[in-house]
């Protein structure tokens, strides 16, 4: 198949149709505005509805009113615009309501800047709103990569009725790769395989068949047992859905650990460092949650590991779950910039080659 070069943005909102998404709700905020601006043009093409909300917050509530119906819904937003989200993906994860949202991560906290950043690792995947909920987060570190997700996320969201988000760093939504794009998948709501969504009842139909979409439980028992059945769902979700790279780590000296934008960095590091002759791996998780602990362990347990060297373009957000993979076995360092200051080859080769000296 012939590939095309596209924006990431566009590529991946192109994904998003593709894969069967027929409602975008969202609101304009850079470094994404390029996935409202498409859908704002593709939507009506296909049939499809684009409407841009009067906020975030809007937005999110949308999503949640088109999900309950069984359809395949999208919403995109940048960091200071999930944050708005919150309630309203708090809400879906507790009504169980499939859905995809999109976050392109800018610099912060507040404002902050229009640059890349992956300053949004601890609201992806240590809370973001309120409840013991989770979502199943991916980390792409390529268009290409963010293309091939998007096409089984819907599945997997409608499998487990699970919201699902991405997380990538601004670089990946601006940024032109050479992509191959999916064939058209032909999507269409049944209820009989969705008897939980919201297509329509009339009188006389049976009444145990009446969908009813809900995250308010008054009764604490109710309650309880609601959150008995997400964390059961969450527990298969951890068993079956964990995604992970694993880059020449055969005979690794150190073991990079890196997402997004910056594992690529860290590949060119390798690269350089191998040219020396010093040998170094990269462990990528492309789930971030559930964040691939055991297969992480594995890796770094070999016995020709000395060290492992965790980078981000945060002040060590990820790092928290790289120690508890690592659970003491290794000796730990962390390197990487705030404000969206995206490490350089150079600076890992040179922090790797300091590690190794100190060994």
């Amino acid at each position: 198949m012939a590939k095309t070069l596209m924006k990431g943005s566009e590529a991946i909102a192109e994904a998003a149709i593709r894969a069967g998404a027929r409602y975008f709700f969202g609101y304009p905020i850079t470094p994404q505005t390029e996935i409202p601006e498409y859908m704002a043009a593709r939507m009506p093409e296909i049939g499809g509805c684009f409407l841009q909300a009067e906020s975030e917050v809007a937005a999110i509530n949308m999503v949640y009113g088109a999900a309950g119906t069984g359809a395949r819904v999208i919403t995109s937003s940048s960091s200071p615009g999930i944050s708005l989200k919150q309630e309203g993906i708090s809400y879906c994860a507790g009504a169980r309501l499939p859905a995809v949202i999109l976050n392109v991560m800018r610099g912060g906290p507040g404002l902050g800047n229009i640059q890349a950043s992956q300053g949004d690792y601890f609201q992806a995947v240590k809370g973001g709103g309120n409840g013991d909920y989770h979502l199943l987060t991916y980390a792409p570190s390529s268009v290409q990569e963010a293309i091939d997700i998007m096409m089984f996320a819907y599945d997997k969201a409608e499998q487990y009725r699970i919201p699902v988000l991405f997380i990538a760093d601004g670089i990946i939504a601006q940024m032109m790769e050479p992509v191959e794009m999916p064939e058209m998948v032909d999507f269409k709501i049944d209820p009989e395989k969705k008897p939980w969504a919201c297509t329509g009842w009339k009188p006389g139909d049976d009444p145990e068949k009446r969908g009813i979409i809900n995250s308010i439980y008054i009764s604490t028992e109710e309650l309880s047992d609601h959150n008995d059945v997400l964390q059961a769902c969450y527990k298969e979700v951890i068993e079956n859905e964990q995604m992970w790279e694993e880059y020449n780590c055969e005979g690794a000296e150190i073991i990079i650990t890196a997402f997004g934008t910056v594992a690529r960095i860290a590949k060119s590091a390798i690269s350089e460092l191998k040219a020396e002759g010093i040998n170094v791996g990269l462990v990528r998780p492309i789930t971030v949650w559930p964040f691939p602990y055991d297969a992480m362990a594995k890796v770094i347990g070999a016995d020709s590991v000395k060290a492992v060297l965790d980078v981000e373009l945060n002040e060590g957000q990820m790092l928290q779950d790289v120690k508890l993979a690592v659970n003491g076995s290794k000796p730990v360092d962390f390197f990487g910039h705030c404000g969206s200051q995206m490490p350089t080859t150079d600076e890992i080769v040179a922090k790797i080659k300091s590690m190794k000296e100190a060994m």
